[in-house]
This record gives structure tokens, C-alpha cells and sequence, in this order.
């Protein structure tokens, strides 16, 4: 199976850089959708209302992963592809790295736009606490209540997480649990007992 674990950063950092009389202020965020993305990016936006361009780039999921960048104006591909590249070679997902540029009066460049976005997003990349996480399934049990001890010892067993207790005319039961471990778990059946996938994704 492919490998069911992922890095990613445990909280934002920052960092500025300067060129020739432009101002480079970095931001790294942990997130967890294109919708965080994008009410991230609105209040960067209001926050740096004076800013020439604000570019960013970010990579969210595990196994299949949306990766994307923005020039925000600068010559394509001078500032969302190096700030994207620096992400890559990290190899994190989860993440919004935001490289807001503030003109000096002096042009750049090609060459040294891009080496002024790369260097940017690594210096704040480079401040960054890398967590290894793994990916879960979510998994729904659906039992008899004269079951429940048994089913509490076999969650317990292969360390799920207990994300739900509902007390119907059976007891519907949500875990998360280590995608790598899944298959394990499904394979120890309890008489009575459904248990089915209703969810994967990051941990």
C-alpha cells in the first residue's frame, strides 16, 4: 500500500528578505482545505493593502494532493513556482506558504524574482517544526449493546480513537483509525458487529 503517513508544519512562521530595495515578508500556514487557503489569502490581502503583490503557493492531501501557485501579477512562474518548489522539496503538504512583496523601486528580474521568492519561502520554511503525521480512516461500528465491552477492548487494541458514542436502538460507534492499520481491524469481526470506512484523510 502506499505509505499512510505525511509531514507537515506544526504552526505558521515567518520570515522577510530584501533585494535591492524591495521587501519580502514570508508566511507559512498550516491548513487543512482550499477554503482555509482562501480566507487565509483574503486577510493577507486586507492586512498587506499596500503591498505590491502578495503570491503564494500551497500543497493540501496526502494521497492525491491539489498543489498550486500564484504570480499575483509578478511574470509567470517567477513567484508561485519557486515558492511551491521550496514546499516540494520539503516534501510537505498541508501547507500555505504566502510571500508578500513590498517594491523597492528597483526591478529584479526574471532570474531575480525567482531567486527572491525561493529564497524567501525556504528562509521561512527553514524556521519551521516539521511534524511526521499519519493518515486515518474514520470508521463506523454498529453494534448490540450486550456487545459493548468487546468492541471497546478491540478498539483499544489496535489504538483507535473514539470520535463518537450514539446510543440508538444499537450503538453506532465513530473511530478514527491508522489507515495502515484498517485492514487489520476489519479482519477481527465480532458476531453482530458492521463496521464500515466512512472517511479517510489526514490525521
Amino acid at each position: 500500500m502506499k505509505e499512510d503517513f505525511y509531514f507537515t508544519i506544526s504552526e505558521s512562521t515567518s520570515a522577510e528578505y530584501k533585494e535591492k530595495g524591495s521587501r519580502f515578508i514570508a508566511i507559512s500556514y498550516p491548513v487543512d482545505s482550499e477554503k482555509q487557503v482562501k480566507e487565509i489569502l483574503q486577510e493577507a490581502r486586507k492586512k498587506y493593502y499596500d503591498a505590491r503583490h502578495v503570491c503564494h503557493a500551497y500543497i493540501i492531501g496526502t494521497e492525491e494532493r491539489i498543489m498550486k501557485g500564484q504570480d499575483d501579477g509578478e511574470p509567470a512562474h517567477t513567484a508561485g513556482t519557486p515558492i511551491l518548489n521550496q514546499i516540494r522539496s520539503k516534501n510537505l503538504t498541508q501547507i500555505l506558504v504566502v510571500v508578500i512583496r513590498y517594491f523597492g523601486g528597483t526591478k529584479l528580474g526574471v532570474s531575480g524574482l525567482i531567486e527572491a521568492y525561493k529564497e524567501s519561502a525556504k528562509a521561512c520554511l527553514d524556521k519551521a517544526t516539521i511534524l511526521e503525521k499519519y493518515v486515518s480512516d474514520t470508521l463506523e461500528i454498529t453494534f448490540n449493546a450486550s456487545l459493548q465491552g468487546e468492541v471497546m477492548r478491540l478498539v483499544k487494541e489496535f489504538n483507535g480513537e473514539i470520535l463518537s458514542l450514539d446510543y440508538r436502538d444499537k450503538i453506532i460507534l465513530l473511530i478514527k483509525i491508522r489507515k495502515s492499520i484498517t485492514p487489520k481491524f476489519l479482519q477481527k469481526p465480532i458476531v453482530g458487529v458492521t463496521s464500515n470506512i466512512c472517511k479517510t484523510g489526514p490525521e
